[in-house]
């Protein structure tokens, strides 16, 4: 896909990759309709680029607001790009989490993408070659403890990924899988990030990762996992879980001790 001649639908637009995205989308022609809870860290960005940019208040958990996003496409005159960015974390034990908290990063990371990529479905199958882009994680094949709901919502979204893509065959509709590793981002809490310094985790630049993300849309890729170790451990943890198994279990005391963190204590039920 020539990113000039995209017309964009990008969620989560106004943070972290997703913020970053757009960046390199205006930055490459394109026409985007950021759909984002919050208008202010898109400021810079729309008064940068007027003629490519817009902003669509929504919260995508609601069937309503997404219908407010398929209107909004079908006036801009359709589009031939879906980005589902928008995500939440918590790093904590499952027993720390609140119900509400899971509930809430079930809705946001699974069931959002999932309806809005069926309500723009029709839209999509328009366009002469469109594609569909769900920004996953590394946590998406590898099960990490103090993240166990995070990683069931982004294993499903590379289940929904890679079934997706199998059931668009014979369209004109690419899916691509994107599994950043660790990424600087206001989504990691201290803690999160006192345990990736703990561990000596590399951590990517959100503008790294939108920029491979743009590769992988250019390239009409299929999928595309950041990072080296990472992407051998995900290959890992497919053939040798039990050593997998092994080797996070040493890593429990300090995954737990961290968990515990003051910051934390506001997932407690």
């Amino acid at each position: 896909m020539r990113l000039s001649e995209a017309r964009v639908v990008l969620t989560g637009a106004s943070g972290g990759i997703g913020l970053a995205i757009a960046t390199a989308l205006c930055a490459s022609g394109a026409r985007v309709l950021a759909v984002a809870r919050h208008r202010e860290p898109l400021e810079p960005l729309l008064e940068r680029y007027p003629q490519h940019l817009c902003w669509l208040g929504a919260d995508l958990t609601l069937a309503a607001d997404r219908h407010k996003v398929l209107a909004a496409a079908e006036i801009v005159g359709g589009i031939n790009l879906l980005i589902n960015a928008a995500g939440v974390n918590h790093f904590a034990m499952l027993e720390q989490l609140a119900d509400t908290d899971v509930d809430a990063m079930l809705a946001v990371n699974i069931s959002a993408p999932i309806c809005l990529t069926k309500t723009l479905l029709p839209l999509l199958k328009q366009a002469e070659s469109a594609m569909v882009v769900n920004v996953g994680s590394t946590y998406g094949s590898i099960g990490y403890p103090g993240y166990a709901s995070y990683c069931a919502s982004k294993f499903a979204l590379r289940g929904f990924s890679e079934a997706l893509r199998r059931e668009l065959a014979d369209t004109r509709v690419g899916v691509l899988y994107v599994a950043p590793r660790a990424t600087r981002t206001s989504m990691n809490s201290p803690a999160a990030q006192a345990l990736n310094d703990a561990l000596k985790s590399n951590v990517d630049d959100p503008q790294h990762v939108a920029s491979a993300v743009m590769h992988a849309i250019a390239g009409d890729r299929r999928d595309l996992y950041l990072g080296w170790p990472e992407r051998f451990f995900v290959r890992l943890n497919s053939l040798l879980p039990n050593l997998v198994d092994r080797g996070l279990r040493k890593q429990l005391p300090l995954i737990r001790r961290l968990s515990q963190k003051p910051e934390n204590e506001h997932m407690k039920p």
